[in-house]
């Protein structure tokens, strides 16, 4: 199985676009999601395919969970806030599955500790998908046959299921790449994988000072941290057409970047020394030759490539280096909204110098799914874009990605911005 960028043998489709209710075009509805709920449940049992069982439980890091648990979770996800609160009939595949495979949501309850998701190595992948099955079963039935007043608050659900279900497929293939990392036989996921290829540009796209709409307005799904749109003031600024490469970032490494701590904020110094940075991540130096480990397996790092695996720190480093800085979200979403910048999805998410907080008017949901997002915005940074590994159909030019400062076990890269002149 191919995994290469734009292959769409590799994207999970869409979730359906679930429209108002109207009675004579129930059937229609029904039938829709029912496909769209298939297809992305189909996509991840496809991206756990090559895995063995033994891939499948380990867990390389607290910040990564095992493929199984991501399985599972997504599973219990439609369980517990669709199953259990709208189908009357349903019954729990394994009522301690609650406990295990819940992640961060306080109100839906008790959890098992995140840093020793690998450490359960029952129930196995067979179970894992029985209990799939089961689920999936149920909410096909409760879609075809919940009554007509009740078919809203059902696809609401779903709809966000299925988007919850398509971060967590880049998930799984995230934090499989950081288990083989550890490998010292350097396996490959998909030995036939390419890194995405780059539009040739350069340049700038030049923003003036002027008041522009930023976040999610209009139809089609978006999740509450992309909104309320609001107004904000953008430029002057100019950003660059295209990413930042690795020949680009090979140059900064010989100028000695990991270096200088003038080039560093003061915990990404901290960070450096501890950690021994001295190259992205997954990078390897062999007889003076960079390799990097991809889903392909250890590959001679192509100087064209994005780089990628880089910490906001490093973006940051990096970017006084270059004399230049990483531009702000409101300045990404501007420019990308030209059509003027290159590789603006499908390749890698690209740090801001955003802090992720909560837009003018913001409120989270009531109840468990009000934790989504809300309770995050505190100590990480934006990113915006989307890599090779997000599924087709999850990426739009409103969505917030957010990570910690250090973490670049993601498919992570920058472009620059300047002030004109």
């Amino acid at each position: 199985m191919s995994i290469a960028a734009r292959s769409s043998r590799t994207r999970s489709a869409a979730p359906a676009k679930l429209g108002p209710s109207s009675e004579g075009a129930q059937d229609g509805r029904r039938s829709k999601s029912v496909n769209a709920f298939r297809a992305v449940r189909a996509h991840t049992e496809k991206l756990a395919a090559p895995l063995s069982p033994e891939d499948q439980i380990v867990q390389s890091m607290p910040d990564a969970s095992p493929t199984k648990w991501h399985r599972a979770h997504t599973t219990w996800f439609f369980e517990q806030f669709l199953l259990h609160p709208l189908a009357p009939d349903y019954r729990a595949f394994d009522p301690r599955f609650s406990f295990l495979f819940n992640s961060y949501y306080v109100a839906a309850g008790p959890r098992h500790d995140r840093p020793k998701r690998g450490l359960i190595t029952r129930p196995g992948t067979t179970e894992v998908a029985a209990y799939r099955s089961h689920v999936d079963a149920a909410v096909e039935r409760l879609i075809a046959e919940c009554p007509i007043d009740q078919l809203d608050e059902v696809q609401r659900i779903v709809e966000i299921g299925l988007h919850h279900e398509q971060q967590h497929q880049e998930l799984l293939l995230t934090d499989i790449l950081h288990a083989f990392a550890e490998n010292p036989c350097a396996p490959a996921y998909d030995a036939s994988w390419q890194a995405p290829a780059l539009a040739e540009t350069d340049g700038f796209i030049e923003l003036a000072e002027g008041i522009h709409s930023i976040g999610h307005q209009g139809k089609g799904f978006s999740y509450d941290n992309e909104g309320p749109p609001h107004r904000a003031l953008v430029g002057p600024v100019r950003v660059a057409r295209a990413l930042v490469t690795n020949g680009e970032w090979l140059a900064f490494m010989r100028d000695g970047g990991y270096d200088d701590p003038a080039l560093w904020l003061y915990d990404g110094w901290g960070v450096v020394n501890v950690e021994q940075w001295r190259a992205p991540g997954y990078w390897r130096n062999v007889d003076g030759v960079w390799f990097a480990m991809t889903l392909g397996g250890l590959r001679v790092i192509d100087e064209s490539a994005p780089v990628c695996h880089i910490s906001y720190y490093e973006a940051d480093a990096f970017a006084r280096w270059s004399g230049r800085h990483l531009p702000s979200e409101e300045e990404w979403e501007v420019a990308a909204a030209t059509g003027g910048l290159a590789d603006t999805f499908d390749i890698v998410w690209q740090w801001t110098r955003s802090a992720y907080t909560p837009y003018p008017g913001f409120c989270a949901a009531g109840g468990a799914l009000g934790e989504y997002n809300g309770k995050f915005m505190a100590n990480q940074m934006v990113l915006r874009g989307s890599s090779h590994a997000t599924p087709h159909g999850h990426a739009r030019l409103t969505y917030r990605n957010f990570f910690y400062p250090p973490s670049r076990w993601q498919f992570t890269g920058l472009r620059l911005a300047e002030i004109p002149g």
